[in-house]
């Protein structure tokens, strides 16, 4: 079965303290999930238009368990932390097999 991936680029961050709030939430609720933290910040070398901002990526054992971690009330609550401290492209995508 193929995994599932929570890919999180940052366009930008106008609140870090929301940020910080969120991380604090976020991270467990992904781990209670069964969400294994990939990438998170560190380096980056944006190519065709990207933006070399923060990165995050959150590997699930399923495209469905990742799905349903984002809809948890655990996680819910990280993005009511967050709220508009980002600006953020979010997305929930299957691996491959």
């Amino acid at each position: 079965m193929p995994k599932g991936y929570w890919v999180s680029v940052y366009r930008t961050i106008s609140d870090p303290e929301k940020l910080v709030a969120y991380n604090k939430l976020a991270g467990p609720a992904a781990r209670a999930g069964g969400g294994q933290t990939l990438v998170r910040g560190g380096r980056v070398a944006a190519y065709d238009a990207g933006i070399a901002e923060r990165t995050v990526l959150v590997e699930f054992d399923s495209f469905e368990k990742a799905v349903a971690t984002y809809e948890s009330a655990a996680y819910q609550e990280a993005l009511v932390a967050l709220s508009d401290g980002v600006e953020r492209d979010f997305r929930i995508v299957e691996g491959v097999d």
